[in-house]
């Protein structure tokens, strides 16, 4: 599991549970019956939140992936890939002679 899916794990189901808030708050007005309560429209704030929440999670799993791209780029010999030896084909010496030929 990475960095932020936690994150958007409980964003989405805070963003359900305010989705079923908003549901729940909604059909009485449209059905002509009696509203619900104050905290009941609270719960529809969630909806909100939970996004919010979930957005959290992408930006943090989107930086720590960035951070883990850039980390491997430099080799051992401080110039990238196995060896540090940059753009010189396995089997070749930096010096331009195959190992075969030593």
């Amino acid at each position: 599991m990475s960095a932020g899916d936690l994150l958007v794990r409980i964003g989405a189901i805070v963003f359900l549970v305010g989705a079923v808030g908003t549901l729940a708050t909604v059909a009485p007005l449209l059905l002509g019956t009696s509203r619900l309560p104050t905290p009941a429209y609270f719960v529809s704030m969630l909806m909100g939140v939970g996004l919010a929440v979930a957005l959290c999670g992408l930006l943090r799993s989107a930086l720590a992936q960035r951070q883990s791209d850039r980390e491997p780029a430099a080799g051992p010999g401080g110039q990238g890939g196995p060896g540090g030896s940059a753009g010189v084909p396995a089997g070749v010496q930096p010096g331009g002679q195959a190992a075969a030929d030593l």
